[in-house]
Formats: structure tokens, C-alpha cells, sequence
């Protein structure tokens, strides 16, 4: 029932992964990944607080967001134990090790899309520029070969999820 989405998702990862390198790619992935990168998150958001009015709800939304979507990832990352295409059978060396063996779902792209999504609830102007940011941090993982793109998917669900339901406590 599965195998040909699983299928689809090789055959996708591959292609992404050498067209990365075929252009040159991972150089710029790996900077969009480390943006990514917990500490991002908290310099942006002092520097919203800093020059927006609504940056304490900004920072409170993303704060409950995030309470919200990091116990989830562990649990599901923990649960479901998907080896990393880097780990894998697929003949993929990644020259960039991740920080755990597993990869379902992509946490670093479940934190960008709770920053995505909250800059949407908050500075709709500013949506493009977060979700162009959140799907770069998606993508770099899948061209550094550690993520399939599914596991991006479920990262962005993730995300966004998380971010509706603390807009849901915080912004009631």
C-alpha cells in the first residue's frame, strides 16, 4: 500500500540530492540549514521584540508553539525510527552528519515552519519572506542527504500544527 509513495520518495530525494550537487548546491544547504539552527529563532525574535509593538505576543506564540511541537517530535521521531537516506541502503554519502540517526520527521523543518507560521499569524506582510525561509531550511536538508522529502513533509504538518494550536491558548 505504502511502496509506491515510499518509491516516489526515493526516486525524489535522489533526484533532489544530485541535483544539489550537480549544481553546486551544498555549500549554500548547508548555510540554510544552520539558519535553521535553534539560535536563529531567538536572535530574530529579540530583534521583532525590539521593533514591533506585537513582538512580546510573537515571542509568547512562538514560545507555546514550540513547548508544543518539540515533545511531538521526539516522540515521533523516537516512535517511527526511519533511518536517514545518509544511513541508508540508497549508496548516498552525506558530507554533513546530522544530530541523530533518524529522520522522521525533519525537526529543523518543523521549527522553521512554527516560526513561519507564526510571523504569518502575526506580520502577514512578512509571510513570503518566512515561508520562502522555512521551505529553504526543508529543502537544504533533502540536498545535504539527510532527510527524505517526506520527512520534510511531515516536518512542515508538524509545524504548522503546532503553531495553530498555540495560537489557539495564546491568541484566544
Amino acid at each position: 500500500m505504502f511502496e509506491p509513495l515510499l518509491k516516489f520518495d526515493n526516486q525524489a530525494f535522489l533526484y533532489c540530492v544530485n541535483f544539489g550537487r550537480d549544481h553546486g548546491l551544498s555549500p549554500l544547504a548547508k548555510r540554510i540549514s544552520k539558519l535553521g539552527d535553534g539560535p536563529s529563532y531567538l536572535y530574530i525574535t529579540a530583534f521583532i521584540m525590539l521593533l514591533s509593538d506585537s513582538g512580546q505576543v510573537f515571542f509568547n506564540l512562538l514560545l507555546v508553539a514550540f513547548a508544543i511541537e518539540l515533545p511531538l517530535y521526539f516522540v515521533l521521531k523516537n516512535s517511527i525510527r526511519r533511518v536517514r537516506p545518509c544511513h541508508g541502503t540508497l549508496g548516498v554519502v552525506s558530507h554533513f552528519e546530522p544530530s541523530d540517526k533518524f529522520s522522521l520527521p525533519s525537526g529543523h523543518t518543523a521549527a522553521a515552519f512554527v516560526f513561519a507560521t507564526c510571523v504569518l499569524l502575526l506580520f502577514p506582510p512578512l509571510v513570503y519572506l518566512a515561508l520562502s525561509f522555512a521551505l529553504g531550511v526543508g529543502l537544504s536538508r533533502i540536498v545535504l542527504g539527510v532527510h527524505f522529502p517526506l520527512d520534510i513533509v511531515a516536518g512542515m504538518v508538524l509545524g504548522i500544527v503546532s503553531a495553530l494550536m498555540a495560537q489557539a491558548w495564546v491568541l484566544a
